[in-house]
């Protein structure tokens, strides 16, 4: 994987760029809302590989929580991370595409307020690993993680349940789209796929080298302080 990860990499980047070029240039102009409904192609697809990476952390807590695997735990730290990362561009992109249509920043529907309840678990999920200590600490931010995990089918179902301010899905939700919008949707949640899941990979590297450099250093003290003098 060390040798492959500089070609996987490129063929991202260009892909990420192929798939912008795509997006802003060779899609056409929605009839209705103009340009500004490009944000889509950046909205959608980081709302769906959040989803991937959250899910991901759930599956490696729940393995945590029942075999106490290190390598789980791992993951589910580098999963939360880019959990986060899209997350947020989804609260950023959302705004800057309803202030135009809706002709608001933010309104609080409950895909909305749910979404940003989901940032808020998993943020504070990241806090705890940081500023927290001790053996239990692994086993604490484990049990939040599955609690934030039961906010993702609201997120996700919301809008099939509840009357919201948010556009009803044109995708597997009754609605339509021009083929080629489809294609290109379909074309940037690949490429954010593929950049995330290279991200989190050198990510979960660096987390599994540094608990093998704390747990190096432990032993060190250990027997420094148990060398005679």
């Amino acid at each position: 994987m060390k040798r492959a990860f500089p070609i996987l990499a490129v063929v991202t980047l260009a892909l990420l760029g192929y798939s912008a070029y795509e997006a802003l240039v060779v899609a056409p102009t929605d009839r209705l809302q103009g340009d500004v409904y490009r944000i889509i192609y950046y909205h959608v697809p980081s709302a769906w590989t959040m989803f991937t990476f959250f899910a991901i952390n759930f599956v490696a807590s729940v393995i945590y929580l029942i075999r106490r695997n290190l390598k789980a735990d791992a993951v589910a730290v580098a999963a939360a991370e880019m959990g986060v990362v899209f997350n947020t561009v989804v609260l950023v992109t959302g705004p800057l595409w309803a202030r135009p249509v809706w002709g608001i920043w933010w309104t609080w529907d409950i895909r909305l307020t749910s979404t940003l309840v989901l940032w808020l678990i998993y943020v504070s999920y990241l806090l705890l690993r940081r500023f927290s200590s001790g053996g239990q600490m692994p086993l604490l931010a484990a049990t939040l993680a599955v609690f934030g995990a039961l906010d993702m089918p609201l997120v996700y179902f919301s809008i099939w349940f509840f009357r919201t301010q948010h556009p009803q899905p044109v995708v597997g939700g009754g609605g339509s789209i021009d083929p080629r919008m489809l294609h290109i949707w379909l074309l940037n949640w690949f490429a954010f796929e593929c950049f995330g899941l290279l991200v989190f990979w050198w990510r979960y590297r660096l987390e599994m080298m540094r608990r093998e450099v704390e747990e190096t250093q432990e032993l060190e003290s250990l027997l420094e302080t148990r060398s005679p003098r």
